[in-house]
């Protein structure tokens, strides 16, 4: 009879010990986490490909932590990008009743906020235009064909 009960010990506590594993399970990838948030859905564009898999926060708590910032912002674009050898997601929000855009950097390694700045219409512009800029040097520079070796 001794036997029996500890038998059902050990699966009450390998049960137990699922249970508990299933509730702790770490948050999804953070590829996994590209529309922001239920009310918002920004999808969060990646400069490069496979950036979204090199964080160690999801989008939702950069997010969160960027709207802390900015309680009555509307988020209305996320990116993650590599800024200055740092890899971090780029939060604008659009706070009704304002001009311009906010804008909070939030290190993708850490989620704290690195920065938050405000953008006029004008330097958006202007930010937009470089973007679109670089945008354009890089898809030329992919698009020119390798140098030939000679035989």
């Amino acid at each position: 009879m001794r036997v029996i009960r500890t038998g059902v010990a050990v699966v009450l506590v390998a049960v137990t010990s699922v249970a508990a594993q299933a509730q702790a399970k770490p948050a999804a990838p953070a590829a996994a986490a590209k529309p922001a948030t239920a009310d918002q859905a920004v999808k969060v564009k990646e400069d490069k490909p496979g950036l979204l898999k090199k964080a160690k926060v999801t989008a939702a708590v950069a997010i969160a932590a960027a709207q802390a910032k900015f309680p009555k912002g509307k988020l209305s674009s996320a990116e993650i990008e590599e800024e200055d050898g740092k890899l971090i997601f780029s939060l604008d929000f659009k706070t009704e009743g304002k001009s311009g855009i906010d804008e909070v950097a939030v290190d993708a390694l850490t989620g704290k906020v690195l920065k938050s700045e405000h953008e006029s219409p004008e330097s958006e512009a202007k930010e937009a235009k470089a973007d679109k800029a670089k945008a354009d040097k890089d898809k030329a520079a992919a698009a020119k064909p390798a140098p030939k070796k000679p035989v």
